[in-house]
C-alpha cells in the first residue's frame, strides 16, 4: 500500500485526532502503545528512537523552507508501502509537514521580527518545524505542545538535525485551559473538525482577552476553516505557492496562507 494511501488513511482519521484533541485526557485516548508518558525532560527511548531513524528519511526539500531538515516519511521509507497497521506507535500525523505549517515556518524564517525577543507557543507542532524557525529567528523561549508523545520524539530528533538545543515540550491537551502569557501562539492545519475549531475559537480569544497574546494561523483554505465563524476575523497576511510536491501529496493544494487572528472588542467580551 503506497504512502498516499496512508495519506488518505491519515486524513479520514483526523476526526480521531480531533476527539484527541477535544479530550481533556490527550495522547492517551489515541491508544498509544508504547510511551504515553513520555516527557521532553527524559532521554529519548534508545529503541524507538532507532525505529524512527530507521523508518523516515532526513529531508529538506519539497517544501517551503529548505533551510530545516526533518525526518519526514518520503518515497524512499520502508513505510510508505508497508500496511499502515504495521506502524507500531499510532497515526504518524508528525511525520507529514502539512502545508499550514509549512506557511508558518516560512513568514517566521523571512520575518524574524515577528518572534524575535518574544516568547512563543507552537499549538499542535508536529514535527516542531515552526518551533525550530522561531528559534532560528531569535524568539527568547519557544513551547511546542503536541498531544502524540512520538512526536515530542521526532521533535527533538529534528532539532539535533538543525544544531539546536531542543526546546520544552509539552506532551498533553492545552486546549481549554491556561496555558500561561505568551506574545505570539502559531498553530496550522488545526481547523479539521467543527468542534475542534469552536473549542480553538473559544480559547483563543481567552488567550488574547487574558494576555494580549497575538495569534497566527497557518492553513491552506481547507472547507472546514474558511466555513467556519472565525474566518471572518482573520487578516490575510501572506499567501504562498506550494512546491510541486507538496501539492501531489495535498489533493493538488497549491497555496497555503498565514492569518492573524483579531477578533473584536465585542468577541472578546463575549468570551
Amino acid at each position: 500500500m503506497a504512502f498516499r494511501g496512508w495519506r488518505r488513511l491519515l486524513l479520514g482519521r483526523q476526526n480521531a485526532l480531533a476527539r484527541a484533541w477535544r479530550s481533556r485526557r490527550g495522547a492517551p485516548s489515541l491508544r498509544w502503545k508504547r510511551c504515553r508518558h513520555w516527557s521532553a525532560g527524559r532521554t529519548l527511548d534508545p529503541e524507538v528512537r532507532a525505529f524512527l531513524e530507521e523508518n523516515t528519511e532526513v529531508t529538506s526539500s519539497g517544501h517551503l523552507t529548505p533551510e530545516i531538515r526533518l525526518r519526514l516519511l518520503t518515497p524512499r521509507c520502508r513505510f510508505w508501502r508497508e500496511k499502515p497497521d504495521l506502524w507500531p506507535y499510532g497515526d504518524p500525523f508528525w511525520a507529514i509537514y502539512w502545508p499550514g505549517g509549512q506557511a508558518l515556518s516560512r513568514y517566521i524564517l523571512d520575518n524574524p521580527r515577528v518572534v524575535k525577543g518574544r516568547s512563543v507557543l507552537d499549538l499542535g507542532s508536529g514535527c516542531g518545524a515552526t518551533a525550530i524557525a522561531a528559534v532560528m529567528s531569535g524568539a527568547s523561549q519557544v513551547l511546542a505542545n503536541d498531544i502524540d508523545p512520538i512526536a515530542g520524539m521526532a521533535m527533538r530528533l529534528n532539532c539535533e538535525l538543525n544544531h539546536l538545543d531542543p526546546f520544552p515540550i509539552a506532551i498533553k491537551n492545552i486546549i481549554n485551559s491556561d496555558a500561561g502569557k505568551w506574545d505570539l501562539i502559531v498553530l496550522g492545519d488545526m481547523f479539521y473538525d467543527e468542534q475542534l475549531a469552536d473549542g480553538l475559537h473559544r480559547w483563543l480569544r481567552k488567550c488574547i482577552r487574558m494576555h494580549q497574546t497575538e495569534v497566527l494561523i497557518g492553513d491552506p483554505g481547507r472547507y472546514q476553516f474558511l466555513s467556519h465563524s472565525i474566518h471572518n476575523q482573520l487578516h490575510k497576511v501572506i499567501e504562498y505557492s506550494l512546491p510541486e510536491y507538496t501539492r501531489q501529496e495535498n489533493h493538488g493544494l497549491t497555496s497555503s496562507i498565514v492569518w492573524s487572528y483579531q477578533p473584536s472588542s465585542n468577541n472578546l467580551e463575549s468570551c
